[in-house]
């Protein structure tokens, strides 16, 4: 078996060096980047978002119409982060060196499908790693320790991303939080979604354990794109992967803010160790 495989009990635990010590939600990356919590999810809670933003979350219960929910929370992120007046957040277009003032989470979600490698895509992936405590695996190539080339070029992209915005992060927050809400609203009877994902070669992902001829225990990156149609993940790579995605572990779907990101059919999954089925085309 290859050295870097795991076997047996240790193929379903997220490795070490995929993973951070703390982080700021209710459970630890060991535990919600397992492969136990896919089988058997529990709800992810950020630290502080819904105390925070009670106002908002108590509002949303009283709306019985999804686009009516949208529109609210699109107000409330309007005027709670002054994304219309930067100005008076403290914006200064004079001084700014680099044209950053509309970097908002609308444009980071459109950056991410536009370019899952991008500086949007870092700021999506150092989010992920901040709020659940699971290390990216890759961006524009493999990522090893913190010396290498390719680290070293997320670590730029993530400050580009990051740099003169406006409580960005903070934003992402209340989008994964907002997207929980209308998970539970929208897939209601169910646990897990089954989505699919095209890939050129099995031997581009890590492989912890080879389960059958078909079927694989992967450490997928901490961000990753899905689709529920399989014929649109087979335009993408010569294999399909399928996998059962907890609902738990959905930071943006299809419809969860209609009107605002058109033409999109993407699900974006936050990563850890996944079972998943491997056909070839």
């Amino acid at each position: 078996m290859d050295e870097n495989k795991q076997s047996g009990p240790r193929a379903t635990s997220l490795p070490v060096n995929a993973r951070l010590p703390i982080n700021h939600c209710n459970l630890p990356a060991v535990i919600l980047g397992s492969l136990t919590f896919q089988q058997h999810p529990v709800a992810l809670v950020l630290d502080g978002v819904r105390e925070l933003h009670d106002e908002l979350f108590s509002s949303l219960q009283s709306l019985s119409k999804r686009e009516e929910r949208t529109v609210h929370f699109s107000d409330y992120m309007r005027s709670g982060f002054l994304l219309d007046h930067l100005d008076e957040a403290g914006f200064d277009a004079a001084q700014s060196r680099y044209k950053r003032d509309k970097a908002d989470y609308l444009r980071i979600l459109r950056g991410w499908m536009f370019d899952p490698d991008g500086k949007e895509a870092a700021v999506l992936k150092s989010w992920v790693e901040s709020r659940f405590g699971l290390l990216p695996r890759n961006h524009r190539g493999p990522l090893g320790d913190y010396s290498t080339p390719d680290y070293l070029t997320y670590l730029s992209d993530r400050a580009k991303g990051l740099y003169n915005t406006n409580g960005l992060e903070s934003q992402l927050d209340l989008l994964y939080t907002f997207c929980q809400h209308e998970v539970r609203q929208h897939y209601s009877k169910q646990t897990h979604l089954t989505l699919y994902r095209g890939i050129n070669q099995i031997k581009e992902h890590e492989i912890l354990q080879q389960s059958s001829k078909y079927e694989y225990i992967l450490l997928l990156n901490n961000l990753n794109s899905f689709t529920d149609e399989r014929e649109r993940a087979d335009e993408f790579g010569d294999y399909i992967m399928e996998a059962e995605i907890p609902l738990e572990k959905l930071l943006y779907f299809p419809g969860l803010l209609p009107g605002r990101l058109k033409g999109e059919n993407e699900f974006m999954v936050i990563g850890g160790v996944y079972r998943v089925k491997v056909d070839i085309l």
